[in-house]
């Protein structure tokens, strides 16, 4: 009996941590090597199989131990496996994202305890990979493992990212750290491991990872082949790789199959087609659930696609709303709806200042009145003003951290009356995408020092009567956030979606039709953020683009403040407008419509409430009259409500 462990390492030195969420949109913690411990020896994929003493690698000590339980294999056994194995994990198979040391310990947890590794390093490449990020960078990825000699100072820089000279260092610096002590082959052949387009394969080399991949994961499709000896096993290899690619697991889009590759050649392998009872090459096996449900033996690619369709549409059904027709709905824009107006910006800073003057300043503040005023004028202005410019300017971090610690010295000095001209100086930088970014990661790391949420604190303890321009503004600023897809996310996950919530849910309901239209706004675009999520996910097989964000109790709440402030708007059409457009952003492709939804919906007599706004004295004398309003009325009431 001998105690397994792994041992995990971060290879980007915990640049992901930092700066994975400006470049993905996700919260990315780490670009993880793994190592195998057991019987008293550090076990790696590098350059082929490697063993040291553990925690002596060239990665030097671990991040993070897992204990993966104890083994009944003894080490004789162990050491025959790993020379089985020896010519499947060779220096020229390995790639940072497709073929890895992650796969390799996989495997050996699987052989040893029946186990396997975390799924949050298992599906990271996948998930990593689901993002634009990760898709401009892949072909930079591949390029490293493509061309004989290359070494990561000469990597091609990756053009669609949003920072591309950030990115190539951030990759060099990971490539270097994954690639430490391995040499690129010397002959001109492509390496193996990129001679196509590799999708989310889930190597397997034993019986017991070959369970484990079994249990893991809903929908398996397996090819048995041989590539040495089988011409009918090369001719499919490419579509198998193009469909894994296509159709493989996707770990934030909930969807799709893992695909797993059996090498026949191999003593392992051909232990396992006899296992399965494999007697034609190549077979293709499809499991559900764990259990095989059907078996294809050939190289009819068409076969091999219709099959993994009907797998994935039995394990992953379509929402039922996939199948009707919305026109209207379909005809939305689903842009956040932004206000972009820019008032005479030296007014508002003269507003604010003399609000600054008339003070009675803490005593204990950190920054004077006059500090505050001179960051204000000498640093704020100047560059909201420079975002006239052709083309606009951007924020750097040092102007947002010093704007950020005198936003909070002022909201904490100044009656909340005071501070709207300050709030409406935000709105207009959130349309930066780079203050976008900065307010996203700062989120991550100090979430009460953002401007968005000290605006949010400062005013949910005074609602519901908090003064009007204040909540204008704010609801503003608030939509304007929606700008940015990496700070979007953030405003409707843990307490900043409560601080909203509490802000919205009373705003819609405000006697000022202003104040209700921006409240309109802002819950449109938090409903047409999730309905871009849902409609991606579908595009892409099922599943829910966006599950962090997805929350059933949220939306219920959603849904009943909408429908309410439908039914009490008498007067302002646009406001009805945006209002509807939310609900059937809300409703369409619902993870929760038929279980929580729908018969929410009844009780709450929605229907009813929106064929009212149709008739005289709905909406107006007359009822809605625009005739685009009046059909997205019609089809989300006799469409999406019961």
């Amino acid at each position: 009996m001998s105690k397994v462990q792994l041992y995990v390492y971060d290879l980007s030195n915990g640049i992901a941590q930092r700066m994975s969420l400006q470049l993905t949109g996700r919260q990315i913690d780490g670009i993880w090597h793994t190592s195998i411990v057991v019987f008293g020896k550090e076990i790696f994929y590098g350059q082929g199989i490697d063993i040291t003493a553990p925690g002596r690698s060239h990665h030097g000590q671990p991040l993070r131990v897992f204990d993966l339980g104890t083994t009944a294999i003894d080490e004789e056994t162990f050491n025959e496996y790993l020379d089985e194995i020896r010519e499947h994990y060779t220096a020229d198979k390995y790639h940072l994202l497709d073929f890895n040391c992650n796969s390799f310990t996989n495997d050996c947890a699987a052989f040893l305890t029946g186990g396997s590794i975390p799924d949050f390093i298992k599906d990271l490449p996948s998930d990593f990979l689901s993002t634009p990020f990760g898709a401009a960078l892949r072909p930079t990825i591949d390029a490293m493992y493509r061309r004989p000699g290359t070494t990561p100072s000469q990597l091609p820089t990756p053009a669609a990212t949003p920072n591309p000279e950030l990115t190539a260092s951030i990759l060099q610096a990971v490539a270097a750290r994954a690639q430490q002590d391995m040499q690129p082959p010397s002959s001109g052949t492509p390496l193996q491991a990129t001679q196509s387009l590799a999708g989310p394969f889930h190597p397997v080399t034993n019986s017991a990872s070959f369970q484990n991949a079994l249990r893991t994961h809903k929908a398996v499709v397996v090819n048995f082949s041989n590539l040495i000896t089988c011409a009918p096993c090369r001719q499919v290899a490419p579509v198998y790789e193009q469909l894994a690619h296509e159709k493989g697991t996707k770990t934030s889009g909930g969807a799709g199959a893992a695909f797993i590759k059996i090498d026949l050649a191999t003593p392992s392998g051909n232990a396992l087609g006899s296992e399965w009872s494999v007697r034609v090459m190549p077979t293709f096996m499809f499991f559900l659930d764990g259990k095989k449900i059907s078996e294809m033996k050939g190289a009819d690619t068409n076969e091999l696609r219709s099959q993994i369709d009907l797998l994935l549409f039995q394990a992953y059904p379509p929402h039922s709303h996939t199948s009707l027709t919305l026109p209207a709905m379909q005809a939305l824009s689903l842009n956040p709806i932004l206000f972009t107006q820019v008032p005479a910006l030296d007014t508002v800073y003269s507003k604010l200042s003399s609000f600054i003057d008339s003070a009675q300043w803490p005593a204990n503040s950190t920054q004077t009145q006059a500090d505050v005023k001179q960051v204000l004028s000498t640093v704020v202005l100047p560059y909201l003003k420079s975002r006239s410019n052709t083309p606009p300017a951007s924020a750097n971090p040092m102007i947002l951290v010093s704007w950020a610690n005198t936003t909070l010295t002022l909201v904490q000095g100044l009656p909340m009356e005071s501070v709207f001209p300050l709030v409406d100086m935000w709105r207009l930088a959130l349309l930066d995408s780079a203050v976008g970014t900065w307010c996203a990661a700062t989120a991550q790391s100090a979430p009460n020092t953002t401007p968005i949420n000290i605006f949010l604190s400062k005013v949910v303890s005074a609602l519901p009567k908090a003064p009007r321009p204040y909540l204008l503004t704010l609801l503003r600023l608030l939509s304007n956030a929606f700008s940015s897809p990496v700070l979007a996310p953030q405003l409707l996950i843990g307490q900043t979606r409560n601080l909203v919530t509490a802000v919205l849910v009373p705003t819609l309901l405000h006697e000022d039709a202003t104040v209700r239209t921006a409240a309109a706004s802002l819950v449109f675009n938090a409903a047409a953020f999730l309905q871009k999520g849902r409609v991606e996910a579908v595009r892409n097989g099922g599943g829910s683009e966006k599950k962090n964000i997805e929350d059933e109790d949220w939306e219920i709440e959603m849904v009943s403040a909408v429908v309410e402030a439908i039914d009490r708007e008498k007067t302002n059409e646009d406001v009805v407008h945006r209002l509807t457009a939310c609900l059937g952003c809300l409703l369409r492709l619902s993870p929760f419509h038929e279980t929580q939804i729908s018969p929410l919906l009844e009780v709450l007599q929605a229907k009813t409430i929106l064929k009212g706004k149709l008739a005289k004295g709905g909406c107006g004398e007359t009822g809605v009259s625009k005739k685009d309003v009046r059909k997205l009325v019609e089809e989300v009431a006799d469409k999406l409500c019961p």
